[in-house]
């Protein structure tokens, strides 16, 4: 098993880091919306591993810290909970405050991240209230120019699983809004509206 990736940071979108490492080998490492920010700007990272391998597809979730990589397993040993919805819910809600909608039951918070209906957020806060730690959380936030900012909202929409059309209004009307909106405050604005 993987555990950590360490290298050159050679691309980096909302959805996905690539990691060269010091062999030359490069890693493609599927993440959240909250380590796209922590990453930005940086040369070089470290993430730690989750690995989903399956008869068709091996998929590696890379991590910041070993506290969101916790919570992503917590989650996706939930039944009915996949990686997929994992990673929206991690990038809809932040460690920290996802951390205490569990612990305090918060169903209809649960709810409002897409993908995630009544029964799933009932499973997720019974199999999950005794485990939570709650702590504290950082966030990096950098401006952007406004089109590049709302080009790679869109992209990560659509690779998060939304048609293109509706992510596309639903951005328009954000940036139309504030046109120096972050890519984190857009998607996170945006997944609560589709």
């Amino acid at each position: 098993m993987i555990e950590y990736v360490t290298g050159r940071l050679v691309e980096l979108t909302p959805t996905n880091a690539v990691i060269e490492t010091a062999g030359g080998v490069a890693y493609n490492l599927a993440i959240t919306l909250y380590d796209y920010g922590e990453l930005q700007g940086k040369d070089s990272a470290k993430l730690l591993v989750h690995e989903s391998i399956r008869e068709d597809t091996w998929v590696l979730y890379g991590f910041v810290n070993d506290r969101e990589r916790s919570l992503f397993r917590d989650l996706i040993g939930v039944s009915g909970v996949g990686a997929g919805s994992a990673r929206v819910l991690l990038s809809s809600i932040p460690v920290a405050e996802l951390e205490q909608v569990i612990a305090l039951g918060d169903e209809k918070r649960l709810k409002n991240v897409k993908g995630i209906g009544q029964k799933t957020a009932q499973r997720i806060i019974v199999d999950l209230k005794g485990k939570i730690k709650l702590g504290e959380d950082t966030l990096i936030e950098e401006t952007m120019p406004a089109s590049q900012s709302y080009e790679e909202a869109l992209a990560a929409l659509v690779m998060l699983g939304f048609q293109k059309q509706a992510s596309q209004k639903v951005l328009k009307k954000l940036y139309d809004a504030d046109p120096l909106l972050k890519v984190e405050k857009a998607i996170k604005s945006a997944l609560a509206m589709l």
